[in-house]
């Protein structure tokens, strides 16, 4: 049997290789080349430019990941059926069952490798990149602004102890400029202003201050001239407990700068705050519980793939290509019903993230059933 598995493993190993490479290319041109061409004509230096591109690219790969085990099913037992390697292994006495074994334990791989990319690298590449973008934007724009705006909760209650306003925010530098941070009491009222010329992150979750600051009450009458990096006593500098990259990620769309144990947090916090959406909160619950769907997508794939190819004369790629396009598609479509479903209230977050996973197993299921009858 270990030599039937060798087979099946060499057999599909190859196009799966091919299909990583072909989707990533398309992924990133669909979502990355455009824009990294104009940095490009732009004048960007060549060497960040293709920097970024190495930092988007773990992003990309892991969601082709799965999709390539796809194709890799339909070419490599295309051309076993082509053969008649599968019509021997049949008269041997190896089912289509059995042979799905070696597709079962790759494909379960390939998930195990996809979720540990996705949780160590591609959050802090993902940072990275954008880091790098926002340095390459502003040589070439000559802007040197980058506004934010980002509340500091009290992790226990949800409620907000301060805003935190800059005009510039620098993540390569780790700095904010013309920074205001607005201090509140416990029935969320204003009580002081503290104006900063710039905040410098030290590590280990503090900021100092630099060149002094300027500490008002919010109902006058009360004016504190501050020098060097000395902190006010009336704003607690610990409720400063974050980083530069933490105010980037309350500010982003995009669920890749985020690892499981950040978009946990930041699920707790949202819960917390009233003012939140639930709209807003089940699309990071369904982030949350897409950090393992995602990967385990390479079961569906693998599983669906294999029994299809498996035809009386040979898959090309055009076929393969055309199948596993259309698969792609229909699970995806399926996938973001599901989102919106869960958006809606009508399903909870993680039913609709594995129900896209449970109907994809239920169908390679029967497929399997049906080949080896």
């Amino acid at each position: 049997m270990k030599h039937v598995d060798r087979l099946i493993l060499a057999e599909i190993l190859g196009p799966w290789c091919f299909g990583v490479a072909m989707f990533s290319v398309l992924i990133f041109a669909g979502n990355y080349l455009f824009q990294v061409s104009q940095y490009f004509v732009s004048g960007a230096p060549p060497g960040e430019v293709i920097e970024l591109v190495l930092l988007f690219l773990p992003g990309v790969i892991i969601k082709t990941f799965s999709m390539a085990l796809l194709l890799a099913g339909l070419l490599g037992f295309g051309r076993l059926s082509s053969d008649s390697e599968i019509v021997a292994l049949r008269a041997a006495g190896i089912s289509i069952r059995r042979m799905m074994v070696p597709i079962a334990g790759f494909s379960l791989a390939v998930a195990i490798a996809s979720f540990a990319l996705n949780e160590l690298v591609v959050p802090p590449a993902t940072m990275h990149a954008l880091a790098l973008q926002d340095s390459i934007t502003k040589n070439l724009t000559m802007e040197s602004d980058q506004a934010l705006a980002t509340t500091v909760k009290d992790k226990k209650t949800g409620k907000v102890n301060l805003m935190v306003a800059a005009l510039n925010f620098d993540l390569g530098t780790r700095t904010l400029r013309k920074v205001t941070i607005t201090s509140y009491d416990k029935m969320g009222n204003p009580n002081f202003y503290l104006h900063v010329p710039e905040l410098a992150y030290q590590g280990a979750n503090q900021w100092r201050i630099i060149g002094g600051a300027e500490l008002t009450g919010a109902l006058g009458g009360y004016h504190l001239q501050l020098t060097g990096d000395a902190w006010p006593q009336e704003i607690s500098k610990q409720d400063l407990s974050f980083k530069p990259e933490d105010l980037l990620r309350q500010n982003l769309k995009a669920l890749d700068a985020f690892s499981l144990s950040q978009m946990k947090e930041q699920i707790a916090l949202a819960k917390l705050d009233p003012q939140t959406k639930k709209k807003q909160i089940a699309n990071l619950e369904y982030g949350f519980w897409n950090k393992f769907a995602l990967p385990l997508a390479a079961l569906v794939y693998g599983l669906l793939g294999a029994p299809l190819g498996i035809r009386n004369v040979r898959t090309g790629a055009a076929t393969g290509f055309a199948v596993s396009v259309a698969i792609i598609f229909a699970y995806i479509t399926l996938a973001n019903l599901m989102n919106v479903y869960a958006e809606g209230g009508v399903i909870p977050a993680y039913l609709a993230s594995f129900t896209p996973l449970l109907i994809g197993l239920v169908a390679a299921g029967v497929i399997i059933w049906r080949r080896n009858g």
